[in-house]
């Protein structure tokens, strides 16, 4: 049973990985080629079919529709007409297979109020966006765009008529009431944005018109397109609570922000809603997910917040993506998540049928059980890998210093090697991924353009303990106790380790922790301490500089500039933190990076300077540098165990059947949900 489990495993696999094997993402062209499907004429076959944006103006259909629900408030006089809540040239999105019906309640779950990005993926509220397939950067809230002096200069243009969801025109002024007057606040960041600078000058932006606006950098800076397509910026819904996203509802947010409105009043605003100033009152007002009366620019809005037991979202009126037949998108009414009280509640849920589709904290360890009650719930399970290199990889903090003793083996390459090659990857393997990741370093496999090769694949990657043991030894660390642990140097005992992961994560990272330091203590001598915190706390445990040894992803390694956070030294949750805010703030916090981590934030920054195919070289000296120093030691990799094993009601159409797996692109957003539909009527389905 258990083999032929397996087998079907990995025959689905087989075919999603056919998906995956793409070069990363170039330089963002101005249009493409894509025609426009009809909804009698598929695109492709098989399960290459993804969904695409059509940019090109000839695609905007010459009439439009609306769901039912809306059409009853435009006639009650409760809602204007569709075309006058429609841009002038609205998105155009050709589905996946078909177009689709209206109407649904999308049932779904979530973990709590720190589980936003559950609800930010969905959304996916970028200025610019990535194709399904992740290969090439698209137009979205923004239309066009040129890039003029050699990559100094970039012009956006925005769609006419575009409008939030209360229906206030969308402009310039959003954009740049962000960035006078949020961005540049210092109250409000204090720190400037890593991706708005290049050779440590910050871009400048500038108005052209309500819907014309431009960004000048002293340097060369060709992926910036890159970073407004990406995760690192977003967008209003998944970064206002941090006073970031580039751009802002103007006319509502300005009401709680000093430069607009007096001081006394304000005060009586901020002490009314139970904070303790002006910027607490802001952050919150700008947070749609917590904040319901925040106008938004997505497919659906915020009706109950995130800090509530069920997230209830609505289709959002003035929503300006439409499919090639002109239906107003999305189609589905409402998404309901449900808060689940631990991972175990909501896979349970998920077997049982009582989500629509959901991948965001769907174990791996589930697919077999999964599997067999696809008929029963009325569901399939599909697989969208990831590229990363490890899907659980041990972060060594090249900043810790609250024990002289521990931070010196931290900072040790050969430590990290010796710790690396102590580990039996393959036992993981087959006990974590169920045989179906690939064993390795922290780098990307070879098929990624950016990857160094096979070899640094393999780098400090196979299991060795007669040779970690003698690398040890010559360290210094020969003598043991009683229990045969290894002893500090300073005389204070065992040499004892920390190693944190996040409870209620998308993997059974303690799982894997615990069965890792196991195999040290075993096979090495070393002793570690597995700790498992709620994840607010661990950010701030590393916002605080308190970690030692960390576990998670390093999602975005297939492509540096696109995801640069568990492959560079950042601010947080990274293998150092202080490198990272020496970094981010021009060296005016944080310690600067010592070698070799300086020469790869020095390849990252040269790297933004050129164009893609300049690029690529870069990219894998970087990485080169990464896989050797083992600063992340990578264990299994490039598999759906991060986020990529999805449950999809039998009922839903229009979802792919893979996608690559993509923190940049904010999987699922890249298969944009919008399109998704209920071949049945919301009514005959159960829990509706």
């Amino acid at each position: 049973m258990k083999l032929r489990i397996v087998l079907i495993i990995l025959a689905a696999l087989g075919i999603a990985y056919l998906v995956i094997n793409f070069k990363p993402a170039p330089a963002a062209p101005q249009t493409t080629d894509a025609a426009a499907p009809s909804s009698t004429d598929p695109q492709t076959t098989g399960a290459t079919r993804l969904p695409r944006l059509l940019d090109d103006a000839d695609a905007v259909p010459a009439s439009f529709a609306e769901a039912p629900m809306l059409a009853e408030r435009v006639a009650a006089d409760a809602l204007p007409p569709i075309e006058q809540r429609l841009p002038a040239e609205p998105a155009v999105i050709a589905p996946t297979d078909e177009i689709g019906r209206y109407g649904g309640t999308w049932r779904a779950g979530f973990t709590g109020p720190a589980d936003g990005q559950n609800i930010d993926r969905i959304q996916h509220n970028h200025l610019l966006y990535w194709s399904a397939d992740v290969k090439y950067v698209t137009p979205w809230i923004i239309r066009a765009w040129d890039v003029s002096d050699e990559g100094k200069t970039f012009t956006f243009h925005l769609r006419k008529g575009m409008r939030w969801s209360d229906g206030h025109p969308f402009t310039t002024a959003d954009i740049m009431f962000w960035y006078e007057d949020v961005y540049q606040n210092e109250q409000l960041n204090p720190v400037r944005a890593n991706w708005n600078q290049i050779g440590g000058q910050e871009g400048v932006w500038e108005q052209v018109d309500d819907h014309t606006f431009r960004v000048r950098f002293s340097q060369s800076y060709y992926t910036f397109l890159t970073e407004l397509a990406s995760l690192g910026v977003a967008g209003h819904f998944t970064r206002g609570n941090q006073a970031l996203g580039v751009f802002a509802p103007r006319h509502y947010v300005k009401q709680f922000h000093p430069d607009f409105v007096d001081a006394a009043e304000l005060d009586v605003q901020v002490k009314a809603e139970g904070f303790e100033t002006w910027v607490q009152l802001f952050k919150f007002k700008n947070d749609p997910k917590l904040n319901p009366e925040c106008p938004v620019t997505t497919p659906w809005l915020v009706k109950t917040p995130v800090n509530t037991a069920q997230m209830v979202l609505e289709r959002n009126p003035y929503y300006w993506v439409v499919d090639t037949d002109g239906n107003q998108l999305p189609y589905i009414d409402r998404i309901v998540l449900g808060l689940a009280e631990n991972l175990e509640v909501l896979n349970l849920r998920a077997i049982a049928g009582e989500y629509d589709i959901q991948g965001r904290h769907i174990l791996m360890e589930k697919i077999p059980v999964l599997l067999e009650n696809q008929q029963r719930g009325n569901y399939r399970v599909r697989y969208w890998p990831s590229q990363a290199g490890t899907d659980a990889g041990l972060f060594f903090n090249q900043t810790y210093d609250g024990d002289a003793e521990v931070a010196h083996w931290l900072a040790d390459r050969d430590f990290r090697i010796a710790l690396s090659i102590g580990i039996d990857r393959g036992q993981l393997n087959e006990i974590f991924w169920l045989g179906l990741g690939l064993t390795g370093s922290a780098c990307p496999p070879a098929t990624v353009a950016y990857s160094p090769g096979e070899a640094y694949r393999q780098r400090h990657a196979q299991f060795d303990p007669d040779r970690a043991n003698q690398v040890l030894d010559e360290l210094g660390l020969k003598q043991r106790d009683s229990k045969g642990y290894r002893m500090r140097r300073d005389g204070a005992g065992r040499l004892v380790l920390e190693v944190q992961t996040i409870g209620a994560a998308f993997i059974n990272f303690t799982g894997i922790a615990e069965n890792v330091t196991e195999q040290w203590r075993r096979h090495l001598g070393i002793q570690a301490v597995v700790q498992e915190l709620e994840r607010s706390l661990s950010v701030t445990r590393h916002e605080n500089n308190d970690v030692q040894v960390y576990v998670w992803s390093n999602d975005g390694s297939d492509n540096p500039w696109a995801h640069p956070f568990q492959v560079l030294p950042n601010h947080v949750r990274s293998w150092a933190p202080l490198f990272g805010r020496w970094w981010q703030t021009g060296g005016q916090k944080g310690r600067e990076p010592t070698e070799p981590a300086r020469r790869m934030v020095e390849l990252y920054e040269q790297g933004k300077a050129v164009p893609e195919q300049e690029r690529y070289a870069l990219g894998q000296e970087l990485l080169k540098i990464y896989a050797d120093q083992a600063y992340v030691i990578g264990t299994v990799g490039v598999s759906p165990a991060m986020m990529g094993v999805w449950v999809v009601s039998n009922d839903l159409g229009n979802v792919p059947e893979s996608v690559p797996f993509s923190t940049p692109a904010q999987t699922p957003g890249h298969a944009l949900p919008e399109q998704f539909f209920f071949r049945v009527n919301g009514a005959d389905r159960p829990g509706t």
